[in-house]
């Protein structure tokens, strides 16, 4: 295969003298595949996907017309010219080509566009394999409701046709089917065969009793000599020849018998798929090369001394444990399955010769995560043989780009039971209120998603109490470098990026989705791109394990797929979901205390009040307390001033302090005396919570007159904050404000309270 800058196709069996001209924009974008064309079922000509070109064909009647995806895109004064934008198509384009005022096409070229990826023809035929694979066992699980009977007729729905021939072609036509026959070849199943020969008698080593009877009743016989010793026993002759038993190694064996049925069953299916099949088609030519590399194998030797089976012992050792055997014997308990199955969602992928290798990386993941979480979580087996339902036209694999798929589990976490849900393709609607679940701006559609809430509530109420968490992921097969996707930006490359924004190109539109994941969907914990790279990006958001935003490498591979990488990933979730003292957990709980009922109108502060308290951070009015307290004279007053301290009685006495979370966390005290009708006098509590004092050390402080045994004390500051400057509230509109006798007993109120009743 070679590199050009151009290519010129000939179009003389049209027309005398016509000619297509492709011009690459880019370097190393155009291919001229001549010398390999003969040994692939791709076209001559080669493109890369996400690559310019330029056509021109040298004669104006002629045009090329448009295809799926506005790949052609023809001038529009002068049709004989354009481009070729292949965006993100993969596979063989067929291009019809117009002569003007004839509105049916005169002749179809093809164009073959590969991936920018050199992995993806490989990365193609293992993902397919392992679809089928996973399929097939789906189909074969024992509580499956679908029975394998169905009868096919390949000309009744050719829709499905390529659909069914890809499946099998990717099972059939891998190195592992080969390098499995080819060691049977090497290294057959043999056994001991006798047959019976007529031999010369003097080459006859041993004698069995048959050969003994022969010696006396066989033909064409010779005199033996006067002096032989046979003459003793009454024997005078000897047969020249004599019929002898001999033993060798024998091919034909119910193994082999089995491996050849089966390599005659895979000719005939492919023969009849060449048989419907449209000439020169896509689905003639693989078909074909299939049909030639079954033949090659056929034709070897070996298979000619075997015969056809007349059972089929699949419960064989050899057939079960030899290595190529038991790889054939995989292989064609998955073909009549595969054979009978379609996909909804397989057009994605496949359909019109194209090579969606990256859709299929979709669904390849689909597989995987399911397999994935199968060994960690409980997922009930019946939700799993859901997945493929028996139709008219096949075995319906129902998957598809769009459409919901759940399935639910259990983790038993020991001391917590976990609901878990695992989503393909599930919608967030968006412009939904809170606390519905959803997006809040607009519907968005990860590609996975697993949620996690706990076991005894359902779903919904999870949604509403803030007690469910969804990890969405997406699969990004054509992500070439990982860290384009989060990295740190120079000035000048973030200048640069937003000249890209303003010409419409976006380098980190994928980051930016994962974000529009994590920040629109609500209760979403994290969000993660899963793509077939070498390196991971765990990035947390706070101190744990979530919410986070980041990257897994999973590959097409059989060997290192790198999926016990998102294994671990999945399990450190888990781990922390059963921590109930997480900041998660605590930070789930304070979102629900807060919104869970819509905002009170009245409850509002329009007042100027301190930013902040201390270095913790400003004050919330709404759980920001104080405590209102009665001083009883002038000379308790300046007590309370000279000293800083304030108290309260402790005891099971009217008028004794209420002991609760808001007066223990209160922040400020107001003081208040009698016959006052407001009051200014407002402190700051100094103190980490209350003292206790006897009523000798409270006499100690020279407290004027103390008549109770016990008491709290708090150390307080007079406010300073300009905020509070000559002001004064009216403490009797507080709610917990007592009449009479009772004026004089402490309460608390919020300083939301408080501030509603400010007088200036």
């Amino acid at each position: 295969m070679t590199t050009e800058e151009f290519i010129v196709i000939e179009l003389d069996h049209i027309l005398d003298g016509l000619k297509l001209e492709i011009i690459a924009r880019q370097s190393n974008s155009l291919f001229d595949k001549k010398d390999d064309v003969l040994n692939s079922n791709e076209a001559r000509y080669q493109l890369i996907e996400g690559c310019l070109y330029d056509y021109s064909l040298n004669k104006v009647d002629y045009f090329l017309g448009d295809i799926e995806g506005n790949i052609i895109q023809a001038h529009k004064k002068h049709r004989h010219t354009g481009s070729i934008v292949p965006n993100i198509y993969v596979g063989t384009l067929s291009i019809p080509l117009y002569i003007i005022d004839n509105a049916t096409p005169i002749y179809q070229f093809k164009l073959e566009v590969q991936s920018f990826k050199a992995s993806y023809r490989e990365d193609y035929r293992d993902m397919l394999e392992y679809i089928t694979e996973k399929c097939t066992d789906l189909l074969l699980h024992a509580n499956s409701p679908v029975t394998q009977s169905l009868d096919l007729d390949y000309e009744k729905n050719p829709t499905t046709l390529y659909q069914r021939f890809a499946f099998i072609n990717s099972v059939i036509n891998t190195d592992d089917f080969s390098e499995a026959i080819n060691r049977i070849i090497k290294s057959p199943v043999t056994k001991w065969k006798e047959f019976n020969q007529l031999k010369d008698i003097r080459n006859v080593k041993r004698f069995s009793n048959s050969n003994v009877k022969s010696i006396l009743s066989g033909s064409s016989r010779i005199a033996l000599p006067d002096n032989h010793y046979l003459k003793r026993y009454g024997i005078d002759s000897l047969p020249e020849k004599i019929h002898v038993n001999n033993k060798t190694d024998s091919v034909d064996t119910p193994e082999n018998r089995f491996i050849k049925h089966a390599l005659e069953t895979f000719l005939k299916f492919c023969t009849d798929i060449n048989e419907v099949s449209i000439t020169n088609s896509k689905l003639d030519r693989e078909s074909l090369n299939l049909v030639a590399i079954l033949e090659s194998h056929l034709n070897h030797s070996i298979f000619r001394e075997i015969s056809r089976p007349t059972t089929l012992k699949l419960n064989s050792p050899v057939l079960q444990r030899k290595e190529g055997y038991r790889e054939v014997l995989r292989i064609w308990l998955m073909f009549d399955l595969a054979a009978k199955l379609i996909w909804t969602g397989g057009e994605d992928v496949y359909s019109g010769g194209k090579k969606d290798v990256a859709t299929l990386y979709e669904y390849w993941l689909f597989f995987k995560l399911l397999d994935l979480f199968q060994t960690i979580f409980e997922i009930e087996p019946q939700q799993i043989s859901d997945l493929i339902q028996e139709t008219s036209d096949g075995l319906n694999l129902q998957i598809k780009q769009g459409k919901y798929t759940a399935l639910n589990g259990v983790y038993e976490g020991g001391s917590r039971k976990l609901n878990i849900q695992f989503n393909y393709n599930r919608s967030f609607s968006g412009n939904s209120s809170y606390p519905d679940s959803g997006s809040w701006t607009t519907t968005l559609r990860p590609d996975y998603t697993l949620s996690f809430w706990p076991v005894g509530i359902t779903e919904n109420e999870a949604e509403n109490q803030e007690l469910i968490v969804h990890i969405h992921f997406d699969a990004k097969y054509k992500v070439a470098n990982l860290y384009n996707l989060i990295e740190q930006n120079t000035e000048r490359q973030l200048d640069d990026e937003k000249l890209d924004n303003r010409k419409g190109i976006y380098k980190n539109a994928d980051l930016l989705k994962m974000h529009a994941y994590k920040d629109a969907i609500r209760r979403t914990g994290g969000a993660y791109v899963l793509y077939p790279g070498e390196k991971h990006i765990k990035q947390r958001g706070f101190h744990e394990i979530i919410p986070g935003l980041g990257a897994f490498p999973v590959r097409p591979s059989k060997i290192d797929d790198g999926i016990s990488e998102l294994k671990n990933f999945i399990l450190e979730i888990v781990d922390h979901f059963i921590d109930r003292s997480s900041q998660r957990e605590k930070h789930a709980y304070r979102t629900y205390d807060i919104f869970k009922l819509p905002p009170d109108p009245v409850n509002r502060v329009d007042e100027p009040i301190p930013e902040s308290f201390n270095l913790n951070g400003g004050l919330i009015p709404d759980e920001t307390f104080v405590l209102v307290g009665f001083y009883k004279s002038d000379a308790h007053f300046e007590w309370i001033n000279k000293n800083g301290l304030y108290n309260f009685r402790f005891n099971s006495t009217r008028g004794s302090l209420k002991i609760d979370t808001e007066s223990i966390n209160a922040k400020y005290l107001l003081l208040h005396t009698n016959n006052d009708r407001s009051s200014g006098e407002l402190y700051k509590i100094i103190s980490d919570g209350f003292e206790f004092y006897t009523y000798e050390k409270l006499l100690e402080s020279q407290y004027p007159d103390p008549r109770q045994s016990q008491y709290l004390v708090i150390q307080i500051e007079k406010v300073i904050d300009v905020e509070f400057n000559n002001v004064s509230f009216d403490f009797k509109k507080l709610k917990n404000y007592k009449t009479n006798r009772e004026s004089a007993f402490p309460f608390t109120a919020s300083l939301t309270e408080l501030m509603r009743n400010k007088i200036n």
